[in-house]
């Protein structure tokens, strides 16, 4: 007999298969996937309820109707579209793929390796895609589309207004690559927060929904199921509306007195509180909840009937 052969070989030495951890390959369809579906989230009804949601973080004392007919005078029906081309679709392409393909391994490794409930490696996703996003590629686009929202386009002296290509070099040229980044910390709370309550919530959603309708843990949700979880996850992520009233106010050109140059998150905090209260934190939150349950609905439940249709083949 070979006492050799009979020996158990290390880990080491044996295939990843006969190992029992087959290397999983990345989708990387889902960078496809997480653009497409963002640029039609804000091309649809994200953008219009974006601008109404920026607007009222700006301008704390307006009310909805105020906000609509403000942004109506600014130019009609595209008012509404504001910042859309190029900044809300450079953004939406870039952090749509960025948030799809992140979450996605977090959640795949987090359910395989660490053996979490879905409602954890939602979070779990959630944080690890928020990050991404806020620090790769939002604290430039965001900032130039609340830019877009709020600055005045009016004609001083009959002066051209300058374009938004104009507006984002004079600021590059006068306070550098920061300035373009202002209230990127603020961007990543809210995108941290946001997401890891999104998807977080729209897993529980559907485990709860499941057991409902007396489905396994493995069977799928139909259309509608999934939709009604994503609604609700999007819905009740709006708790950290005062992140985005922070964000707003620190990329804000709305010009005003005393206004700081290079505002800080705890500078903004007082000043929204000394003249605002409290509740000017929560100011805009009714299109938010337009915002981020379209959002969920898309990038979540349909995104994950997307994802399943474009990695089959």
């Amino acid at each position: 007999m070979n006492v050799q052969s009979s020996l158990p070989r290390s880990p080491a030495a044996l295939p990843s298969e006969e190992a029992g951890e087959k290397r999983r390959k990345v989708p990387l369809r889902n960078l496809g996937v997480g653009a497409l579906m963002n640029i039609f989230q804000v091309t649809t009804l994200g953008q219009p309820m974006e601008v109404l949601k920026t607007h009222l973080a700006a301008n704390r004392q307006d009310t909805l109707r105020a906000a609509v007919q403000k942004t109506w005078l600014r130019g009609g029906p595209l008012a509404f579209y504001q910042g859309l081309i190029p900044w809300a679709w450079l953004e939406a392409s870039t952090k749509g793929a960025i948030l799809i393909i992140t979450s996605t391994e977090i959640e795949y490794h987090a359910k395989m390796k660490l053996g979490a409930s879905p409602t954890v490696c939602g979070a779990l996703g959630g944080i690890g895609g928020g990050v991404a996003q806020a620090y790769l590629t939002m604290g430039m686009t965001t900032c130039m589309k609340t830019v877009e929202v709020t600055r005045t386009k009016m004609s001083v002296n009959g002066a051209k207004v300058p374009g938004t290509f104009e507006i984002f070099f004079k600021i590059i040229r006068e306070q550098g690559i920061r300035g373009v980044n202002k209230g990127v910390n603020a961007v990543a709370l809210r995108q941290i927060t946001g997401w890891s309550s999104r998807i977080g919530i729209a897993r529980f959603a559907e485990e709860r929904i499941r057991w409902m309708s007396g489905k396994g843990k493995e069977e799928k949700l139909g259309f509608s199921e999934k939709i009604l979880a994503s609604t609700i996850g999007g819905v009740l992520s709006c708790w950290n509306q005062p992140f985005e009233v922070l964000r707003v106010e620190m990329q804000s050109m709305k010009e005003e007195p005393g206004r700081a140059a290079r505002p800080t998150m705890m500078s903004t905090l007082k000043k929204i509180i000394r003249t605002s209260g409290v509740k000017g934190l929560f100011r805009g939150v009714v299109p938010r909840i337009g915002v981020a349950g379209w959002a969920t609905i898309c990038m979540v439940g349909l995104g994950d009937m997307v994802k399943e249709s474009a990695n089959r083949y």
